[in-house]
């Protein structure tokens, strides 16, 4: 999980409230004329809205938190302010223990755990049968138990309006698999309801799919039921307890539809699909089954120094971001210049199981061509076992661990950071996964747990040792989370003491002013992260050493092209468009902390400044600042058309970066 996960939308109600006279410390400085008041800001977004008012769900909090948080989210203690704090209703709490002082404290930060969970199958109960939707045989898949509606006029009864004349996939790949669900479906219903194909488009995207490490049925089926081997690992996890480092073996022999199209194929040789093929502890002479040709790996076994290689310096590696660094974004991020791109943290022991949520996390679009997945775990052998498996199912450049992850439910387990105070466990981890794999294994990791006590420069030289390609350090511990500023002055240290291997530095960039001391400090390349969700033409600024003054109506493309890539990935239906919608609003919660150029008193903008209340230079440049979940959703209506009655969005963490 890296920096963007952690610490997310900006917290309303802090900081300037005024935006009149001498700037604060730790607030943007913002030429006067464009300053305003809260009240002034929010009155004319009001009066110049043609949207309907705020919502019944989203009512302004008097106590300056725009959004309808719990109760426990709106404690606060600020900086310097005594035990006794207030209220929501204004009345003086009572003298607390210092015990309750520190769960008040612990209660005012991190996730918004009490935001209401609302599935996008929600907004869509009259579901349509998939026999019908995929005009597959007129025999249902489900039979008898089938609980899908199988009357396509009834469903068209109570089927929401379309929210636009254009279907994206449609457009983009000649058919659109949604079929009469689509929510663009007038794009693309003939005249008796049957659904159009364009098929010289749809040939042009029929192979290679542009979307690859999908999880087969068949591999989750054995998953879910324990019939997958991992003999590679067993072998790596025996020599390991043993206290011996794990020796040699073989590459996977995996059958061809694994190796080509990045999953397992369901007809190949019996029950020789799962094991990771000859020689997994033994010979290469044991007669061992396998299947498909003959090739080198059969006979010679692979040695570490004939590893694929990683070289990837002087390159802007874009960060594993929980939640908002989905495929879409991703391609959004590789549009502006991005050059390494990694998934979404994925959980070792959901992938071993099967999770087809944890699966989609390893999705990879065909624009990326340097890409990588992270995994999360504590333990050898899930994190062994799994690297295996992703060894010969998915297809990526290099497989990272991540041990900065600081959220207490990662955390308690032995995960994330934990992992760099257990380190008789990481190092069988790390030499596991580096056995089993036939890509470079990578490492994210942070300063250290504790503030003040350091580790990483210690920690560095036995990952070397190790077999460690390639480490990203986050200048931050754990228990600073975001409240501080990186410490590149570390960083700088740690680049010796990691040498030859290559660092990475990641922390505080958010303009091509601070790329250029990131790399003055010696590090190989710089990961971005919570720079890329406030202002993802930050590729474009660093390679072209420049920044740019991006009006309202190009950031407006940005989103649009956003919901685009995400009705593609997730889906033209409605269960599509609101889960697109959510990862939107998400998005928008980070955006909304940009401050245009043209603004600035000074440039550039730093990533630890509060943006005061301004008026930009046209009404969409001001509503795109507003800190409102309900103008987050006015923004989302003008791409993905209206909510669905009774919806509510809360984003899923509060920033605490401004402390």
């Amino acid at each position: 999980m890296a920096e963007g996960a952690a610490e997310a939308p900006l917290e309303n109600g802090g900081g300037c409230d005024s935006g009149t006279g001498a700037l604060e410390r730790g607030v943007a400085p913002i030429k006067p004329q464009y300053l305003t008041t809260k009240e002034q800001f929010h009155k004319f977004l009001e009066a110049k809205g043609q949207e309907k008012p705020c919502r019944e769900t989203e009512v302004g909090d008097p106590g300056g938190n725009d959004l309808a948080e719990p109760e426990a989210k709106r404690i606060r203690l600020e900086d310097g302010q005594s035990a006794e704090g207030q209220t929501e209703d204004g009345q003086k709490e009572e003298t607390a223990e210092p015990r309750e002082q520190q769960q008040t404290q612990k209660r005012a930060r991190g996730q918004n755990k009490g935001r209401t969970h609302v599935k996008p199958t929600h907004y869509d109960r009259s579901r349509l049968c998939p026999s019908l939707i995929e005009e597959s045989a007129a025999k249902c898949f489900f039979g008898d138990r089938c609980r899908f509606l199988h009357d396509v006029g009834c469903y068209l009864e109570t089927k929401p309006a379309d929210l636009g004349p254009r279907c994206v996939l449609f457009d983009t790949f000649g058919r659109c698999p949604y079929g009469v669900t689509c929510r663009f479906a007038g794009a693309h219903l003939g005249p008796e309801g049957q659904n159009l194909v364009q098929e010289e488009l749809a040939a042009r995207y029929a192979q290679p799919p542009p979307v690859r490490n999908g999880l087969d049925k068949g591999l989750q089926r054995r998953l879910r039921k324990r019939e997958v081997r991992f003999e590679r690992a067993e072998q790596a996890l025996r020599q390991l307890s043993q206290g011996q480092p794990p020796g040699p073996t073989p590459a996977a022999t995996v059958p061809e539809g694994a190796a080509a199209g990045g999953a397992p194929s369901q007809d190949d040789c019996g029950t020789q699909q799962a094991p990771a093929g000859p020689g997994a502890g033994s010979p290469p002479s044991s007669p061992v089954r396998t299947c498909g040709p003959l090739t080198d790996e059969d006979m010679v076994r692979l040695r570490p120094c004939e590893k694929k290689r990683l070289d990837i310096r002087g390159k802007l590696y874009l960060a594993p971001l929980t939640t908002c660094g989905n495929l879409p974004f991703r391609r959004i991020c590789k549009r502006f210049g991005a050059d390494v791109t990694c998934g979404e943290m994925a959980v070792c022991t959901n992938l071993l199981q099967g999770q087809m949520s944890e699966w989609a996390l390893l999705k990879r679009h065909q624009c990326e061509d340097v890409f990588g997945v992270q995994l999360e775990g504590a333990f050898p052998d899930t994190m062994t076992k799994c690297a295996e498996l992703l060894n010969r199912t998915v297809e990526v450049d290099f497989v990272d661990i991540n041990v900065g992850c600081p959220i207490d439910l990662v955390y308690k387990k032995g995960g994330g950071c934990a992992l760099m105070n257990r380190l008789a466990k990481f190092q069988q981890i790390v030499r596991g996964m580096n056995q089993v794999l036939d890509v470079p294994l990578t490492v994210k990791i942070r300063t250290g747990v504790q503030e003040r006590v350091n580790l990483a420069h210690r920690l560095l030289p036995e990952l070397r040792d190790w077999g460690v390609a390639l480490v990203t350090l986050h200048g931050r511990s754990r228990e600073q989370r975001y409240t501080k500023l990186a410490d590149w002055e570390y960083i700088e240290q740690c680049v010796k003491a990691a040498s030859p291997m290559p660092l990475f530095g990641n922390g505080d960039i958010l303009s091509f002013e601070d790329a250029n001391r990131a790399m003055q400090t010696g590090v190989a390349g710089v990961m971005i992260a919570r720079g890329a969700l406030l202002k993802p033409w930050l590729f474009t600024e660093i390679k072209e050493q420049r920044h740019w003054d991006i009006s309202s109506s190009e950031r407006l493309d940005v989103l649009r092209d956003f919901t685009n890539y995400g009705l593609e990935h997730w889906g033209s239906d409605t269960q599509g468009v609101e889960k697109t919608r959510r990862f939107l609003l998400q998005w928008l919660s980070f955006l909304c902390r940009y401050v245009p150029v043209g603004l600035l008193e000074r440039l550039p903008q730093r990533i630890n400044e509060r943006p005061p209340y301004y008026l930009g230079r046209d009404y969409l440049e001001t509503l795109m600042a507003s800190q409102k979940a309900d103008d987050w959703i006015r923004i989302s209506e003008m791409l993905l058309g209206p909510v669905p009655p009774n919806f509510t969005f809360l984003p899923k963490h509060k920033a605490n970066a401004y402390k």
